[in-house]
């Protein structure tokens, strides 16, 4: 793994707008960032990220079984008493997930450790899928990289079939996110992209504009029921909102489905330790009121974005502090901190996807905080032996 300078593409600014990618600047600040690139060797990509990607995967799925089963783990995970059923049920029907997004720690050298896992609502799916690989494309075209040049990105065509795996030919699905915000849109079209080439029906609303009909089923803003809604809005939120009472009768189908919620949980992260402990790819975690006194530590709400309320000590000393403490209230996680490697004056964190249960692609973000923020950079990647 290497960071290397490379010329930007002289038209991209145009193709992006061209393409709808209107958040490649963010906060006044560049958010696609192509003036670098991130290199790897093909046996890195295989065997210290993709490989334990999806084994981080199965051992997540091991622990949904497991908490299914306890009502202790359920109380640490902070799952409402009401929704326990839901939540336990949808894993014992079998439901299946679609996708989401480990990040790791990774320098090139040991092995990948996990940060966390953004099991139920990650976005940056567009230009990690997309908008990367047409960069990849274009500067093999201009000779900037060479023609046996490759990236790990399989995303959207593993989407495609997934959906395809999922549901039934012509099969109407609905995909929703908060409105007014484009990083949140890119996601759910780029979904809804994969859905229409599976043979399904892909349609789109704001959050705000789903009703609730008399007969208690859900709406779209044409007044069409709802059958299986694809949600960018968080569970742990859903949850705790005055319509999570309806939606067992409802009748519609959820992506991520409830179970889901047992992993987009920072809490997942002190239970895979206890089941799996001393693993390479996992870091000691434990829930906060447990966790023994550690040289270097991070401290993390159960439920946060964009790295806010985050905390970094070393030696008892705070050493870095998330500016927004947006979600500083309720339980959180003590992690020990694995510094990430410093490149050219930024920190790579790695995003590996998984797409059903297993690894199919990669995007990587850097901010020169150790803390990633909403300030961070996409970084485009490729494979070079």
């Amino acid at each position: 793994m290497e960071k290397i300078t490379l010329p930007e593409r002289p038209d991209w600014r145009a193709k992006a707008e061209e393409l709808g990618f209107t958040f490649a600047d963010m906060h006044g600040e560049p958010y696609w960032d192509e003036t670098s690139a991130y290199r790897f060797s093909l046996q890195e990509v295989e065997t210290r990220l993709e490989d334990p990607s999806t084994e981080l995967h199965a051992m997540c799925r091991e622990a949904v079984a497991k908490i299914v089963d306890s009502e202790e783990m359920m109380d640490r995970l902070a799952i409402p008493g009401a929704h326990r059923d839901l939540v336990r049920d949808s894993w014992r029907a079998g439901e299946p997930e679609l996708y989401g997004r480990f990040d790791l720690a990774y320098d090139g050298q040991g092995p990948a450790k996990l940060l966390e896992y953004n099991a139920d609502t990650p976005t940056s799916l567009y230009e990690s899928a997309a908008f990367q690989w047409l960069w990849l494309e274009d500067q093999m075209e201009l000779g900037v990289l060479e023609a046996g040049d490759d990236q790990f990105n399989g995303i959207h065509e593993a989407l495609t079939e997934r959906f395809g795996d999922m549901f039934e030919p012509d099969t109407d699905l609905h995909f929703t996110a908060v409105g007014g915000q484009p990083e949140d849109y890119a996601t759910v079209e780029m979904l809804g992209w994969a859905a229409r080439e599976a043979g399904l029906g892909a349609h789109y609303l704001d959050l705000q504009s789903i009703g609730l009909s008399t007969e208690g089923q859900f709406l779209d803003d044409e007044e069409r029921v709802i059958g299986v809604l694809f949600k960018l809005y968080p569970w742990e939120d859903l949850l705790r909102d005055d319509y999570a009472e309806r939606l067992s009768a409802s009748g519609m189908r959820l992506i991520e489905p409830p179970w889901k919620a047992l992993l987009s949980n920072k809490g997942i992260l002190p239970i895979l330790w206890q089941m799996f402990e001393g693993h390479p790819n996992l870091l000691p975690s434990y829930f906060e009121g447990d966790a023994p006194a550690l040289d270097r530590a991070v401290r993390k709400p159960l439920f946060s974005r964009e790295g806010s309320s985050i905390t970094i000590t070393e030696g008892g000393q705070v050493i870095e502090a998330s500016p927004d403490d947006s979600y500083a209230a309720g339980p959180h996680i003590i992690q020990e901190y694995h510094p990430l490697p410093v490149m050219e004056g930024f920190r790579p964190v790695i995003g590996t996807w998984i797409v059903g249960e297993t690894c199919v692609g990669m995007g990587l973000r850097d901010d020169r905080s150790r803390i990633t923020q909403d300030l961070s950079r996409f970084k485009p990647h490729f494979i070079r032996d």
